[in-house]
């Protein structure tokens, strides 16, 4: 091993059925360190910590752990935590109903015979030694988010790992909460735990991390000391788009409308969710594309569900055609002529069970009432339009949806938006994991209801796609808009600047 690692990942493979998750992948973690791994959704992280953790076998290359002698074997959770490697996962997998100690500890003793005095006792010099406001006596579910995050990273400290793997831990944190974990963070470091920081928020990588590993489509990009990459230089890296290659597109499409000059069709002023976002103004007009665009975890998508109803408002108005709507639930925004493609087809769009006729004319059941159902030949009818318009490839409309392919599945999803005639569209990630042929087919799809005057907000995560169907972009950083650009400011090289911030180093 390098002197001074406390783990090393070599040759890393693992393969799903028709997938690469994994191509020969390094990693190495040096003791008192935070090492931030990045990448988009897809890069191979979640696949590179299960395998570390025991949670998948890996299909290639060896993991040496210090104090292990040789490769280690690591077949299952519990084989790393013997390891010293300890995880806190985004989502807080202690019981609330127990004590705070009794969470450090469930699993450590022998039941009835635990001395509870011994075990307060040691979770509260455990507690006081990590500054962590909390009583070992205390119910964990009485204690903030940010306390049970810090009582999960406790146990872990507790159990003596070497390496300590935190997954998302912000991410359900407000700012004074994370300067309290990025302190504990910092003692732990100083400790010589090394720290596994898996994140989407750009900031808090260049606040606390020493090292950044980047991974895209399953393979290393690199490993880079903080100092050495620039914000906009670690967006490149991740998004797989070199500074020397960044001339803008030109679409054989003829380019996207920009819409009218009139009033708006929708205007949000301060909206703001239950989802972390932060207050932001937002308007589109009648034939225009417009995007939100950012990395993953940017808040792009909770942006458009806020303005759906699809997450709770907590704050802003909404006009539609100049005049204030409430829009508290989807079935309002549905009312006001707005349709929603979710970003995850598989949970919030299709219903897998149902057919193909029944999955497309499902939302303008909804509008219509289910006790006033349409008769089998309107049905059919509606089905067999979209089926032809959108060439949806499927055996009949009494098919079930989950039997076709993804793009096919997004396209009866289309359809079913489609059918209710809508004045806006929201399309979040509507080409996410389909051909290329189909690809092209939803982007043209696009351009053409905005040249028959609807207006489309369309999300995706390949800025190409952004640049080829929108004329402007709002820009998303840590949950919040941070720039808007049109025009000649419509190119890669900006939009990724004003990712990162704008930094250049």
């Amino acid at each position: 091993m390098q002197e001074g690692a406390v783990l090393e990942m070599r040759g890393i493979c693992k393969y799903f059925p028709g997938v690469r998750a994994l191509q020969d992948v390094d990693f190495t973690l040096r003791e008192g360190e935070i090492h931030a791994l990045m990448g988009e959704n897809g890069a191979g992280k979640s696949t590179l910590i299960k395998v570390l953790t025991g949670v998948y076998p890996k299909d290639g290359g060896e993991v040496r752990i210090k104090g292990v002698e040789g490769a280690a074997v690591i077949r299952s959770p519990q084989d790393a935590q013997n390891a010293g490697i300890s995880t806190v996962y985004q989502e807080i997998t202690l019981c609330p109903n127990l004590t705070v100690a009794e969470n450090m500890y469930i699993g450590r003793t022998k039941g009835a015979g635990a001395n509870w005095k011994a075990m307060n006792s040691g979770a509260g010099k455990i507690l006081k030694s990590l500054g962590i406001p909390a009583g070992p006596r205390q119910q964990l579910g009485s204690c903030s988010i940010a306390v049970q995050q810090m009582v999960a990273i406790a146990r872990a400290v507790d159990m003596e790992c070497k390496v300590l793997i935190l997954d998302e831990p912000t991410s359900s944190l407000d700012e004074q909460e994370v300067v309290k974990l990025f302190g504990l963070m910092r003692d732990l470091r100083a400790k010589g735990v090394g720290i596994i920081f898996v994140t989407h928020f750009l900031e808090q990588v260049y606040e606390v991390c020493d090292r950044i590993t980047v991974l895209r489509d399953g393979q290393l990009v690199g490993e880079y000391i903080i100092e050495d990459l620039p914000r906009v230089q670690l967006v490149s890296k991740m998004l797989g788009k070199e500074l020397d290659d960044m001339a803008d597109i030109k679409s054989e499409m003829g380019g996207a409308g920009a819409g009218d000059t009139g009033t708006p069709v929708l205007e949000a002023q301060g909206l703001c969710s239950n989802a972390g976002i932060k207050p932001f103004n937002f308007s589109i007009r009648r034939g225009e594309v417009n995007g939100f665009t950012g990395l993953l975890g940017s808040g792009r998508s909770e942006c458009v569900r806020a303005i759906f109803g699809a997450d709770h408002v907590t704050g802003g108005s909404v006009k539609m055609d100049g005049k204030e709507v409430k829009i508290k639930k989807p079935l309002d925004a549905m009312k006001q002529g707005i349709g929603y493609l979710p970003e995850d087809r598989k949970g919030d769009g299709i219903v897998g069970d149902l057919s193909v006729r029944e999955n497309i004319i499902l939302a303008l059941q909804v509008m219509k009432g289910f006790f006033r159902p349409f008769s089998k030949a309107q049905a059919e009818a509606f089905a067999d339009e979209y089926i032809k318009l959108l060439e949806i490839k499927t055996a009949s409309a009494d098919t079930p949806i989950k039997s076709l392919s993804g793009g096919n599945q997004q396209k009866c999803i289309l359809a079913r938006w489609l059918l209710t005639d809508p004045k806006y569209l929201i399309l979040d990630e509507p080409t996410r994991g389909i051909d290329i042929g189909t690809k092209i087919e939803i982007q043209k799809l696009v351009l053409k209801l905005a040249a028959e005057g609807k207006s489309v907000t369309f999300i995706s995560s390949e800025i190409d796609e952004m640049l080829r169907t929108c004329s402007r972009l709002i820009v998303m950083r840590d949950r919040k808009a941070v720039g808007e650009l049109k025009g000649a400011d419509l190119t890669q090289t900006k939009i990724m600047a004003t990712i990162a911030g704008g930094d250049e180093a």
